[in-house]
């Protein structure tokens, strides 16, 4: 064991060679199942309309129980660390086990690299050099433009460390950091007031992520945006052309897409691609994977919350169906491996299929030359929120920055535009793909099942014909 036993033994009331065996004793009759601890620092910094708006700080720590019997799950969690608890914690999942005793399932093979440093970037700046940061953002981005209003910005920071604990001494430790900073302007020309966002973050301290050049260059593009909406047009409607920007836009593959390839939904046929591995489900040329192996992204782990090493699963290949994601439980039952993507908000929630990073593989074609082949469409950069069903693939999202193509270049921009389709028909109507992937800049939150999960998207550029486009055109 290392120094930070202390977070789950050395300080608590509980034992490491006690907690192994009750762990032994409570999970070996079950096909499933694992001691789940966690101790978490976390703080936010909010800096509104010219002062410091909110300030916070939180520890937490807790471990989660759960014991898994075929397709049934027990689980039980306590912010108390101790032996007592976890007892506790024990009657209450064995409860599940009313038959013969189950067939363990195997613990995962290998191990990752680290994927990201273990220092906590929560005591690498002092609390007024975060305050003063936040300041000479504000101060900078009223001082770019006298149309700037308001400004707002925010810094949060976090850092975890989790243990997972399964029978016969299988165990693996993980520390993960994890940094974030917000900035939105908001511009005012008469009556007429629009905004613009920019954020970046990842698995690392604040001293990469608050360099100078990385926050003025975020308050730069906030305003950049916030000018282009001001202005704006509003929005054709009807079925185009649609090309999509690199990066950012792959939150519409992440959400009409990604949720529907994940293990749960197909095991229990709720997906719209439920039944179709090894079909034809896009255009040829569609590679899409999930990475949870990228150094330092926000999405990235080096085991997942089940102690399985993540990986790059490759989940449309050429345009074929090839994989889902997969936690423990839903790839036992489906006959297949685990993918590493087992992930959980905190100790209190239990582990699922979730995304890490998703994002589609680039292609050959010149991005400039996808705009000049659209005579008449519209070109999204950045989107806002959207919903999805998964059960049958239907989104809509919403624009916050796209431009009209007037034969093959890029017009005025628009206010107002949302993309109407279906996540299965929309693979099949991209017909070019660029050769620029980009990824997002590390601002990702993906919720499923009322747990939060930080992820990544991205994508090159894409155009799909005979998108359906909402508007404000009346």
């Amino acid at each position: 064991m290392t120094s930070d036993d202390s977070h789950f033994f050395s300080d608590n009331a509980l034992d490491s060679v006690r907690t192994q065996r009750l762990v032994d004793e409570t999970l070996g009759a079950m096909d499933d199942g694992e001691l789940y601890l966690q101790y978490a620092q976390s703080e936010s910094f909010s800096f509104d309309d010219g002062r410091l708006k909110s300030a916070a700080y939180d520890t937490t720590k807790g471990f989660g129980l759960r014991a898994v019997l075929g397709e049934v799950s027990g689980y039980a969690h306590s912010s108390e660390l101790s032996e007592d608890a976890l007892k506790r914690a024990r009657d209450t999942v064995t409860s599940i086990n009313t038959g013969p005793g189950g067939t363990l399932a195997l613990h995962p093979k290998g191990t990752n690299e680290k994927l990201y440093a273990e220092e906590n970037p929560l005591l690498g700046m002092a609390f007024r050099d975060k305050i003063s940061l936040l300041e000479k953002i504000d101060a900078y981005a009223r001082d770019r433009d006298p149309k700037v209003c308001q400004v707002s910005s925010s810094i949060t920071g976090e850092w975890q460390t989790v243990e997972i604990i399964r029978p016969g001494g299988h165990r693996v430790r993980d520390i993960r950091p994890l940094v974030r900073l917000n900035v939105s302007v908001v511009v005012k020309d008469g009556d007429r007031m629009e905004s613009g966002y920019q954020g970046a973050g990842g698995r690392y301290e604040y001293s990469q992520l608050l360099t100078q050049e990385n926050w003025q260059g975020q308050v730069n593009e906030a305003l950049r945006q916030a000018l282009v909406n001001l202005d704006s047009v509003a929005a054709p409607a009807g079925e185009m052309d649609v090309v999509l920007g690199p990066g950012w836009p792959g939150v519409l593959l992440h959400e009409a897409i990604g949720h529907g390839l994940e293990g749960d939904f197909n095991r229990k046929s709720t997906s719209a691609f439920a039944g179709l591995m090894g079909k034809r489900i896009a255009a040829p040329g569609v590679t899409i994977v999930d990475d949870g192996t990228l150094p330092n992204r926000r999405g990235s782990l080096t085991f997942d919350d089940e102690g399985t090493p993540t990986n790059c699963t490759t989940l449309i290949e050429d345009g074929i169906l090839v994989g889902y994601m997969q936690d423990r439980m839903n790839a036992r039952l489906m006959g297949v491996d685990a993918t590493g993507n087992g992930r959980r908000q905190s100790y209190a929630h239990q582990p699922m299929p979730r995304m890490t990073n998703t994002y589609m593989r680039a292609g050959e074609q010149d991005p400039a030359e996808i705009l000049a082949g659209v005579k008449d469409g519209l070109y999204a950069v950045n989107f806002g929120g959207g919903q999805v069903d998964i059960t049958n693939g239907k989104f809509v999202f919403s624009c916050t920055e796209a431009y009209q193509i007037k034969n093959g270049k890029i017009g005025a921009p628009v206010k107002g535009a949302t993309l109407i389709g279906n996540g299965a028909d929309v693979l099949t109507k991209v017909s070019a793909i660029g050769n620029d992937l980009e990824l997002d800049s590390g601002v990702g939150i993906c919720g499923k099942g009322g747990q939060s999960v930080p992820v990544g998207v991205g994508q090159p550029t894409l155009r799909v014909d005979g998108l359906t486009v909402g508007g404000t055109e009346g």
